[in-house]
Parts: structure tokens; sequence; C-alpha cells
């Protein structure tokens, strides 16, 4: 990284951003970081908390075009797609299907699991360096109701694996099924656990971030607006915000769905869908002990402080937060076969649950982050686009994008994550 005046400056105070001042930060760089609200409040409050490997997948597979054309007219199933009379969404579901072919979702979840190679090893560095990350391993369970179900699934996921996390040699089916987590229904039939899986509670993980990058001299703006850049010589020299502009040295975008209208300020069109997600607090007994990841129905569970967070659906209707509430019912119902019937009537979930949650995940059409510099800018880069593996990529995308900023040199880990390959 060339002198210049100024500190490198995070735009985005979720994970993706945190986890990238924090290791700028430990390379000795001048750095600050700007949140429009609080740290932490956005995607990366309400999500899963998963750090998977077993499930880093992008999301435009084979088959998921056309299971999402049967979703049409149907709030209720777990891939909701909401035709919009938008050209530019139109464009995006275009690229979005010829992103699922075989060959092009197997060179992206290659990709991504390069890229997660070293992600258990950054949580334990984070620990060690005294981050509360709330990091636990208990593995995943991976209930289904249908044996054949789980035996498909367990055979595509023991392919695509290869030797990058253990996957068990055969599903356990029956009554032991239910075995694998008390939580689990009588009408689970089928399971396997894929051990190591991890989770973490995203918001606590968020605050100790900013808590272990305060302590060490980094300033943190909330309720800080980007409102624009000043830029000369291909260079980015301050931001705008609502009430001031800063200077920078250099200026990391990692903002979420932001980052689009941010990096158009720049000149740079960026095709960000939100793929807004789910999810609510309950307290069940017996509640889970691993991350549940419920097969057929593609809902979620996980333990998180002290509580159990149900979550799912992938809902596809445009660039907003409104949560709609027939979603939550339907991530609970879903849930309902596999945990068994903790509640009776759909009407009494507004007196079970707690902070019912909407997310707009960011998505790119091939559903892979862009970590990169941004085109024509010798000082700025991109960290955004993670939709459902924020988290789980956080410190890898961090530690990589610090390296990228403060050596000028791509890693060889971020070159399926570029700019370029959306130009083709």
């Amino acid at each position: 990284m060339s002198a210049a005046t100024g500190p490198v400056v995070v735009v985005g105070g979720g994970v993706v951003g945190l986890c990238t001042a924090y290791y700028l930060a430990a390379a000795g760089v001048p750095v600050e970081v700007v949140e429009r609200r609080q740290l932490g409040s956005g995607v990366s409050r309400g999500n899963a908390g998963w750090v998977c490997l077993s499930h880093s997948t992008p999301v435009p597979a084979p088959g998921v075009v056309r299971y999402a054309l049967r979703s049409l007219g149907r709030p209720d199933s777990p891939l909701y797609l909401r035709p919009l009379p938008d050209a530019g969404f139109v464009r995006w579901l275009w690229r979005f299907w010829r992103s699922s072919t075989p060959a092009v979702f197997r060179r992206g979840y290659a990709a991504v699991a390069e890229l997660n190679r070293d992600t258990f090893g950054l949580f334990d560095g984070l620990r060690e360096a005294g981050v509360d990350t709330t990091l636990t391993r208990p593995g995943m369970v991976h209930a289904f109701l249908s044996p054949a179900e789980a035996r498909h699934h367990l055979a595509i996921q023991r392919e695509m694996a290869d030797g990058h996390y253990p996957v068990p040699d055969d599903i356990t089916t029956g009554d032991a099924a239910r075995l694998l987590d008390e939580a689990l229904s009588p009408g689970v039939r089928a399971a396997y656990l894929v051990e190591g899986e991890g989770v973490v509670d995203p918001e606590a993980f968020a605050r100790a971030l900013g808590d272990a990058l305060a302590a060490s001299g980094v300033k943190i703006h909330e309720n800080a607006e980007v409102t624009g850049f000043r830029t000369a010589g291909g260079r980015v020299t301050a931001l705008r915000t609502t009430d001031s502009e800063r200077p920078c040295s250099a200026v990391v975008v990692a903002a979420g769905m932001r980052s689009a209208p941010l990096l158009g300020l720049l000149g740079h069109h960026l095709p960000l869908q939100a793929g807004k997600g789910y999810s609510f607090s309950v307290d069940l007994d017996p509640a889970p002990r691993h991350t549940l990841y419920f097969g057929e129905r593609r809902a979620v569970a996980s333990p998180i402080g002290g509580t159990t967070r149900i979550g799912g659906t992938m809902e596809l209707s445009g660039n907003n937060n409104r949560l709609d509430w027939r979603r939550i019912v339907a991530v609970a119902l879903a849930s309902r076969h596999y945990l068994g019937r903790w509640f009776d009537d759909p009407d009494d979930l507004v007196g079970l649950i707690r902070d019912p949650w909407v997310g707009g995940r960011p998505f790119l059409p091939d559903g892979l982050p862009v970590i990169d510099r941004v085109p024509g800018h010798d000082n700025a880069f991109a960290a955004t686009g993670h939709g459902m593996l924020g988290v789980t990529l956080g410190p890898v995308t961090g530690h990589r994008l610090a390296e990228y900023v403060v050596t000028g040199r791509r890693p060889e880990a971020l070159v399926p994550f570029g700019f370029d390959r959306l130009r083709r």
C-alpha cells in the first residue's frame, strides 16, 4: 500500500467489514470503520450463526431455478420467487440461471472450499488474541423425514466434500436417527452428523470484534452514512458522510446490500440482489445441542445464546427488508416436522417467539462474493455478496483482503472472486 494521507476506511460494520478492519489493524495499518447504523445491526445480527464447511456452496446449484419456478404464488415455499417489473431483476435472474449449470456450480464450490481452507484456524487465532468469537463446534446434524432423501443428500455431499471436511459413511435410520440430537422428533426417520461444524452468536461476535478494534485504537463511527467519495488520479482521497469529509489512504466497501449504490458512486455497477432470510428465537425443551439442517424443508436451527434460533427461506422479492409474517409462519411450520409440535396453532407464535427478523443477504448472480480491487481505482476495494456465508467467510475474507490492501498483490485464493468474472 503506497503512502497517502489518512487511514484505510472500512465502510460497513458487519462481520466481513469488522474482520477486514481487524486484520488491517493487526498489520499495523491505521484504520477507521464507518457504519450507517450500529455495528452488527444488519445481516450479521439475525442469521443462523453457522461456521461451516458442509454448506459453503453457491446458491445457484443445478435444479434450483426449476425449484424456484415451482414456488411462484407460494409464499410458504422454502425458496420463494416473486417476479418484479424490473429489467435489472430479470437480467439478474437470467445470469443466476446461467450460473446453475453443474460445471459453473462446481467451479464456484471449489473456489469457496479453497478460500475456506483456513477458516477454523483463523477463528482460533482470533480467540487466542482475546476476541470472544463465541465459537463452539458441536457438529451439524442433517435430519430427514425420508431415508431415501437422506441417502441422496449424503451421496452428493460426500462427492462435493472431496476431503475438505469429514463425512460419515452412512446415515442413521429409524428410531435411532433422533438419538443424534434429543431435540429431534419421532418424525425424523434418517439423519447423519458432520462433526466439527461450528456456530457463533453473530451479534455477540460482531460486538467482540468492535471491542477489540476499539482497544487497539481503531476509530469506529456509528450512525454515519457515506454519501460520496472524493477522487483524484484514479484514487479515492476522502469519503463524504452526512456530517463530514474523512481523508483516507484507501477504502474498503463491505456494506452488504448498500455496497451496490456506494460502488455506483465510483462508477462501477454491481448486480446485487437481496436474498431475504427470516429467523426467530424460541425456548425449546429439549433444546438442540447441535446445529440442525432440516433436509426436505431447507430450514435450520442453531443453539445461540441459551436459546434456539430457527431460520430459513430464500426470498427473491427485490431489495427491501419488509417482514412478511407468512414467511415466519412458514419457517415455524417447517421446523415442526423435525422438532415436534412445539406450537399448536400459528396464532400462538406471537407469544412464543422472540426477535422475528428479516435480512437482505447480498447475492451476486453466480452466488459468489466479490473480494477485489475496484476497477479504475488503485486504492478502493470491495468485499460483499457473501449471501448466507458472511459469518463463515468473514475472517478469511478479512485476512486475505487485508493482505491485498497492504501488499498490493492479489492473493491466489481471491482470483475467483474478482470483478472481472462479472463482466463476462
